[in-house]
């Protein structure tokens, strides 16, 4: 199982870019691999908080929806990931809030690989990041 950063969506339906091309192809190798794909709700409040931030409401549906199209679950993030999330962040100062929240659910559902170009995962130990 691999959860699927908010960067990857978001390269695919935006402007031009260099991962454009790079997210579409590991996407397709990981389809065509037949691995299961997941993501957690924070990457759906990543995409609202970056589009709502840059004023491109336009493109949040479409973000959505390649995003949901392409997983086969979303996964929760209750207290317990959280407080999860907490004692990651505490112990390591360079990930950023939401880089430990990916990796408390990471942690709670046995995933150990995640499809992002985020380089804040690399330093967490067991987490192989796909880019």
């Amino acid at each position: 199982m691999i959860l699927v950063d908010s960067n990857i969506p978001m390269y695919l339906v935006g402007a031009p870019h260099a991962h454009k091309a790079q997210a579409q192809r590991l996407l397709e190798n990981l389809i065509i691999e037949r691995k299961r794909l997941v993501t957690d709700v924070e990457v759906l409040q990543e995409i609202l908080h970056r589009y709502v931030s840059i004023n491109r409401r336009d493109a949040i549906q479409r973000a959505f929806d390649v995003l949901l199209a392409m997983v086969d679950d979303v996964l929760k993030v209750d207290r317990i990931t959280m407080e999860r999330a907490k004692q990651i962040v505490l112990g390591y100062a360079q990930l950023s809030a939401r880089d430990a929240v990916h990796l408390a659910v990471m942690e709670q559902n046995g995933i150990d690989q995640i499809l992002s170009f985020d380089s804040g995962f690399d330093p967490f130990p067991k987490i192989t990041r796909l880019s």
